[in-house]
């Protein structure tokens, strides 16, 4: 006989998923508000609020009170918040210079880590040894057992599929069969796999040091040899066009460039990227042009680099700051397009090496463009480079937690 409607597990796991999210939006808060808010009887609360405390999920963290109110007689309201220590997140970052191996609370607090800075021909074999290790040692170096970890998470970052196993579908979307079946085979846990960009943009909305419940979005822009870009909700899923994050390279910011040396001038891959902008200056060195890097590099082009460049535009070689600046100035015209585009309440910026006088002299540009209020949106990163397989825990406590409403796989058939 065929069945229409939800069934009895899937309300009671709905019910959990709304409350876990309700928590994590608001932070404590009592089983009277949570009924009001999500317009479910006291009684249901209670219910399914006890189940969850008997399972570690959540727990009472003692009652309200109220600095600008007298006291009310009768019972008070008992607060009830996530058990960040309900599980363990182990997370994986694959990214195009390192891999980062690490283990979170639910809350995204780091517990321990390895990482290892990577060249682009590493090869498969060395990924999945390196995390298979990082793993064995993590856990045994915290005293912990793999019915104590919630699932992995991988974040790989796109430049670095094929390196990783990664094939890529007929129609555009990655395929991590490899990596899972060999991760599986030795852990035998839940694995999430996803674009690193994701995981990322997840992390910095969901480990924000302190919880802004105005805040129900941000838009993340990664920088780097190529840009990459996507929106994250608070609670929903998170969304890149046509599954892809790396759209905004072919973003033309300066037309009047299009068309000079090849197709492709005037885009943000030629214009913006740190790629870019080393061809850029790659092609300007000379002991005339740029004294002061070519100084720096000894007259070898080859040792042209980001701290050499830094260095040279510190020193002020003019030509070198010419072109840094100018990319700087299109960059604010591609912050204020994604803006208008997606209309974020925050705009993350993520990987790029500035002190706090140069990301400043970024919102100025960016306020010159778009505006005071959208220069104001804009933050760096709170993930910092050696907790990047934080973009690994963040994808695998969305959907393996939050998603699951707190049901543990073992949870499903009952």
């Amino acid at each position: 006989m065929q069945q229409h409607g939800i069934s009895k597990l899937d309300l009671k796991r709905q019910n959990r998923m709304q409350i876990l999210r309700l928590l994590k939006q608001r932070g404590p808060i009592s089983r009277i508000d949570i009924a009001n808010t999500l317009e479910l009887t006291r009684a249901a609360v209670t219910i399914i609020t006890n189940e969850m405390i008997s399972k570690g999920i959540i727990h009472e963290i003692g009652e309200l009170h109220s600095v600008n109110k007298k006291a009310s007689r009768g019972r008070k309201k008992i607060l009830i918040d996530i058990n960040q220590n309900y599980k363990f997140v182990l997370g994986v970052l694959i990214d195009n210079d390192m891999i980062s191996v690490g283990i979170s609370t639910l809350s995204g607090a780091v517990l321990d880590k390895r990482n290892l800075d990577i060249k682009s021909d590493i090869t498969y074999k060395e990924i999945v040894d390196f995390i298979i290790e990082s793993i064995d040692s993590i856990l045994l170096d915290n005293c912990l057992k793999l019915d104590e970890i919630l699932g992995i998470g991988f974040g790989v970052f796109p430049g670095m599929y094929e390196n990783a196993g990664v094939e890529i579908s007929e129609n555009g979307e990655p395929d991590f069969k490899s990596l899972a079946v060999d991760i599986y085979e030795k852990f035998k846990v839940p694995l999430i796999f996803d674009n690193a960009v994701k995981g990322m943009a997840i992390a910095n909305m969901d480990f924000q040091p302190e919880n802004d419940i105005n805040i129900s979005n941000i838009a993340f822009l990664r920088y780097g040899d190529s840009l990459h870009f996507v929106v994250a909700d608070l609670i929903g899923s998170i969304n890149g066009y046509n599954s892809k994050t790396d759209f905004v390279d072919k973003i033309i910011v300066d037309p009047a460039a299009v068309g000079n040396d090849n197709l492709t001038g005037g885009s943000v891959e030629d214009e913006i990227s740190r790629a870019g902008v080393k061809k850029k200056i790659t092609d300007a060195y000379s002991k005339e042009n740029t004294s002061k890097l070519y100084e720096l590099t000894d007259g070898d082009v080859s040792r042209i680099g980001y701290e050499t460049i830094r260095a040279a535009a510190l020193g002020g070689d003019k030509a070198v700051c010419e072109i840094i600046d100018n990319a700087v100035r299109l960059g604010a015209v591609l912050i204020n397009n994604l803006y208008y585009l997606t209309e974020p309440q925050k705009i993350v910026l993520h990987n790029i090496r500035v002190n706090e006088d140069e990301f400043d002299y970024i919102k100025k540009e960016v306020a010159k463009i778009a505006g005071e209020n959208v220069a104001s949106k804009i933050e760096m990163s709170v993930i910092e480079r050696k907790h990047g397989f934080l973009s690994g825990c963040a994808i695998a406590i969305r959907e393996l937690f939050f998603a699951r409403g707190g049901f543990d796989t073992a949870d499903d058939d009952k």
